[in-house]
């Protein structure tokens, strides 16, 4: 038996409940969004927790047909970043879900 006596039950009864958070989580996140701007605010993009790009909203001001490689950089900033934010955000609920792995007491594992 390994150390402090792992418990297979309720090991499984451990992995069931982190298993249905992770899917309540992912779930929640979902419905989150994040928004991020560029040029100034200018450009802005809404990112859900699922990383789908939900709007991209553009300032007509912006709009010069002579500059048209500027508002096209200004949208993949506003977009990236609107991404890195929502990566972010999801990458933090799901630590806190699978922060759980650490008391299960396997080796190597958190």
């Amino acid at each position: 038996m390994a150390q402090g006596g792992m418990n297979p039950q309720k090991m499984m009864k451990q992995m069931q409940k982190m298993q249905a958070d992770m899917a309540q989580a992912q779930e929640e996140l979902a419905q989150q969004t994040v928004t991020a701007g560029a040029g100034g605010g200018a450009v802005k993009a809404t990112v859900s927790g699922g990383l789908e790009v939900m709007s991209v909203e553009i300032d007509p001001q912006i709009l010069d047909p002579e500059d048209v490689e500027l508002v096209q950089d200004t949208i993949v900033a506003a977009v990236n970043e609107a991404m890195r934010q929502a990566q972010h955000m999801a990458q933090a609920r799901l630590d806190a879900v699978a922060g759980g792995l650490g008391n299960l007491g396997i080796p190597g594992v958190m």
